[in-house]
């Protein structure tokens, strides 16, 4: 049996070598030919590449060089010279043949032309191009007859060529970046994709859309060359147009060999998969035949160019197109039929051996067909809208809830691109990378994205997107599977939108729209940890509006509520930092927690609560303290220590809070100065910082802070007088200076003429000479003349150690804590 099928299968595989090599035929030499290309190498010729890669030319006898194009190339010219047996042209070659050239078109590889022009901006359009007042737009444009149907683009929408001001394209897409030109002539499959890549806002104005549908990429002949050599022409036409289609077939794999051998731009493999995705809808071979030919539409082109005056139409274009000899050669045939004969000799000596693996392999075959089945059943009962496509988008298959979900028939959409109708532009544009990553780079992404239905809907899908296994020879397709998600994410909104609003009334007092109690707690609680933590200050402010139960026995409960409105308001405004914290603390009374905040900057936020809450001017007649509703508040600064409490705090300043209340109402209470002394720093070259002492306090807390700030301001000038800054830089920090001093100074003047002080005239001039002497340092500044040590001088002797350390110490007995309650309503315990 061993030796029966080592026999068989020696005779079988000598069939098949004569198969191959037939006597007298397989010493044919082959026959050298060259095709002259239009540009350099890009997928622009992918078809001619795969024919001589994939063995499609040496199969049909042929030798083919391709020789590459460029700027000078001039394909009609080399063909008929003889340099080049075949070229590529454009529909300008009927041009050619009317003035009675020899050429002969052997088929248009591109059923659409793909010349276009790029304007700048969006949503161009040749009347907004041409548009009066604009003056001429510069059009660069190829020259010659290949630029016909662009113009005709404003022909046909009724402005005259004479409108423009058409120039030769030297720089190209250089001279369109930088907007030496208007529009550009362009190819559909090139330059939009650089100005994509670039985010360069740009309206493509194709001819197809004007009505000009002209051809591109013709593939043609000499005429003398066709009657000499039927067979090489026959020959050469079939293969070609048969490795176009094996490159519209396998882009992945011609773009690789373009990428290896033939990439003379140096184009990135993106950029070579956006040129096959828009050469392979220019030539359409989903519909219609590569290299098909429709004389109506080249009678249409002809009738173009004599409008333009190019050409007369004085000749039938019956001898343009290639029509093959019918007559046939049986040579091959008669090879064939001798061969068979002996081929069906051995295949009955094997008969018995392909039974038994016939046998097998329908077994299997049966197994596939139902599992194939079962997988087609599933698809379609799928609850889950499902579309098979490959690449191009193109749909090959679309399931029965594709058809609930989105609207269309299966019949519809098979065949057509689904970016095209079921993405809205704005989402194509933001996911065509990673739609062409799934088809070139193995990326299945999952995406959550909007949809177009067939009734104008905007709906929210959920895909999930998956490989079907490949065939040899078939395109690779994907699986997309899509649940309508767009109830459920309008539900999480809304439930997200009620979830904070539930959130926001449960921190919320409804009245005032301030932080409730409950939240100030929390608040108060995590902002105490936190300090324990960094060691800063906290404080806390407590207030309660006076004599607010006669204020609702006189007004009623209503203007109670809008008088508390206007409290919660006024804090609102005051209580401005991100982590400061006001609230209603119940009642009456409200609370503002101040993180970070010594007790000066805690007692003027009090007082301008309380002046804001007078500002209000509420009448109230039954309060004892004045006609209109005031408050008396409480303010505490408290280190945050491990063993102490939140609690604590809040019972000292309520405890504030009530003595304000008990000693007369409408004023603030608070604990002293802070006791430490700061200790001295060094600053600069031995220059000694001025440093604030408890000692300097004159008991107004508004004073107090005033020279507290003018003490920091100061050395803040200092150390950048002493750091060796430029004027420049320093500039700022005298002239806000010399305002903080002369701030000082009025408000220093208001509460001196609110008191019995009897120097206040002499203080007055004190503070006159002053400024002037501060105006006349600015001058000297200003003019470069002002030396380091006159300005220490004036700030650190003059306006510092003699008038506020030593003439204002005059003024502190009629100032203090206990002669200004009138004035400020500050009371200290």
């Amino acid at each position: 049996m061993t030796i029966l099928r080592t026999f068989l299968c020696v005779i079988l595989l000598a069939g098949l070598v004569l198969l191959a090599y037939p006597p007298g035929l397989s010493a044919e030499p082959l026959t050298p030919v060259s095709l002259q290309l239009r540009w350099r190498h890009q997928f622009q010729f992918a078809g001619y590449y795969a024919a001589l890669h994939k063995g499609f030319y040496r199969e049909a006898g042929l030798e083919v060089t391709l020789k590459e194009g460029g700027p000078g190339a001039d394909p009609v010219a080399d063909v008929l010279a003889g340099r080049s047996d075949f070229g590529i042209g454009v529909s300008s070659l009927v041009i050619d043949y009317l003035k009675g050239k020899p050429v002969l078109l052997l088929g248009p590889v591109f059923q659409h032309s793909p010349n276009i022009l790029i304007v700048h901006g969006r949503n161009q359009s040749p009347d907004n191009l041409a548009r009066p007042g604009s003056g001429k737009p510069k059009i660069a444009l190829m020259g010659g007859d290949q630029d016909v149907e662009l113009k005709a683009i404003f022909l046909n929408e009724g402005i005259s060529l004479d409108k423009l001001q058409i120039v030769p394209d030297r720089n190209h897409l250089e001279d369109f970046l930088n907007q030496h030109v208007d529009a550009l002539n362009a190819y559909m499959s090139n330059e939009p994709f650089v100005l994509n890549q670039r985010g360069i806002p740009h309206t493509i104005l194709r001819p197809q859309t004007y009505g000009m549908d002209f051809y591109g990429d013709l593939l043609f002949t000499r005429t003398d060359l066709e009657k000499s050599r039927p067979d090489v022409v026959a020959a050469f036409r079939a293969a070609s147009m048969k490795g176009w289609q094996y490159a519209l077939d396998r882009p992945r794999e011609i773009i690789d060999l373009i990428l290896e051998q033939y990439n003379s731009q140096q184009k990135s493999r993106e950029h070579l998969a956006y040129e096959a995705r828009e050469i392979s809808r220019l030539i359409n071979a989903e519909v219609i035949e590569i290299g098909h030919n429709n004389p109506g539409r080249w009678n249409h082109i002809a009738d173009t160019y004599q409008r333009f005056g190019i050409v007369d139409l004085d000749r039938p274009l019956n001898d343009f197109f290639y029509q093959q000899d019918q007559k046939a050669d049986f040579t091959r045939l008669y090879w064939i039929i001798a061969i068979s004969v002996g081929v069906m000799l051995v295949t009955g000596g094997i008969a018995f051996f392909i039974h038994r693996i016939n046998r097998r392999l329908g077994l299997a075959l049966e197994e596939k067909s139902r599992s194939e089945e079962r997988h087609r059943v599933i698809f379609q009962t799928s609850a889950s809208a499902g579309i098979v496509w490959r690449e191009g988008f193109i749909i090959t298959d679309w399931n029965r809830q594709a058809e609930a979900v989105f609207g269309w028939k299966r019949e519809e959409v098979l065949g057509r691109r689904f970016v095209d109708f079921l993405l809205p532009t704005a989402e194509y544009q933001r996911m065509e990378p990673e739609l062409s990553q799934m088809v070139w780079d193995d990326i299945l992404p999952h995406s959550i994205n909007d949809n177009l239905t067939r009734d104008g809907r905007v709906i929210t899908c959920e895909w999930f997107n998956a490989w079907l296994p490949e065939r040899p020879g078939d395109p690779r397709e994907v699986v997309s599977l899509a649940i309508d998600i767009t109830e459920r994410r309008q539900s999480e909104a809304a439930l997200a939108e009620l979830t904070r609003s539930l959130e926001s009334l449960s921190i919320t007092d409804c009245l005032t729209g301030l932080a409730n109690r409950r939240h100030f707690d929390e608040v108060l609680n995590t902002e105490y940890g936190r300090h324990v933590r960094s060691g800063g200050e906290l404080s806390l402010i407590m207030l309660d509006i006076d004599h607010f139960k006669a204020f609702n026995d006189t007004y009623g409960h209503l203007k109670g509520d809008d008088c508390l409105r206007e409290v919660g308001r006024v804090l609102r405004e005051t209580v401005s930092r991100a982590a400061d914290l006001a609230a209603r603390y119940g009642g009456e009374e409200f609370a503002c927690i101040l993180p970070d905040t010594d007790r000066n900057g805690a007692v003027i936020v009090a007082e301008q609560i309380r002046r804001g809450i007078e500002a209000l001017s509420v009448p109230h007649s039954g309060s004892s303290v004045a006609d209109h509703v005031t408050a008396s508040l409480g303010v505490i600064t408290a280190p945050c220590e491990p063993g102490g409490s939140p609690q604590q705090i809040i019972a000292r300043a309520d405890q504030l809070l009530y003595q304000a209340k008990a000693t007369g109402r409408n004023r603030i209470q608070f604990v002293a100065c802070s006791n430490p002394s700061e200790p001295r720093e060094e600053v600069g070259s031995g220059f000694v910082r001025l440093v604030w002492h408890d000692s300097f306090c004159s008991g107004n807390p508004l004073l107090d802070a005033q020279h507290q700030t003018l003490f920091q301001a100061a050395n803040d000038l200092f150390s950048a007088l002493l750091s060796g800054r430029p004027a420049a830089e320093t500039a700022p920090f005298i002239f806000h200076l010399l305002a903080d001093v002369k701030r000082h100074f009025e408000d220093e003047r208001k509460i001196l003429e609110q008191t019995a002080f009897p120097g206040l005239q002499q203080h007055l001039d004190d503070h006159d000479r002053l400024l002037a002497r501060g105006g006349e340092l600015i001058e000297q500044f200003e003019a470069g003349t002002l030396s380091v040590g006159v300005l220490f001088q004036f700030l650190a002797y003059d306006v510092i150690m003699i008038h506020m350390l030593g003439a204002d110490r005059e003024y502190f007995p009629f100032v203090s804590l206990g002669n200004v309650q009138q004035l400020y309503g500050l009371q200290e315990p």
